[in-house]
């Protein structure tokens, strides 16, 4: 997994730990040896910390939630009397 290319499509899920062990351990070394795909992990990283302080600060908005599982499809096991969560 030496592609930059493709090591930046993995940045998400590394970020994540998504990734397998092997695999993560591949876009380690490589983020380690490419000083182009270092910047983009450390603007990543970056991003996601300041995204998670500024969102602990602020409540959720009344009725986002809701919107959100909408857009997925979900709906809550007790609304849908079947005891399963599937799609709306």
């Amino acid at each position: 997994m030496d592609d930059c290319e493709q090591i930046l499509r993995e940045l998400e899920p590394f970020l994540d730990k998504e990734l397998s062990p092997e695999a993560w351990q591949s876009v380690h070394a490589h983020i380690n040896g490419c000083l182009d795909c270092l910047h983009v992990f450390d603007f990543h990283a970056e991003l996601r910390m300041v995204i998670a302080k500024k969102c602990r600060q602020d409540a959720l908005p009344p009725g986002l939630l809701a919107r959100i599982e909408e857009c997925f499809g979900t709906v809550d096991l007790e609304e849908s009397g079947t005891g399963e969560a599937g799609p709306a």
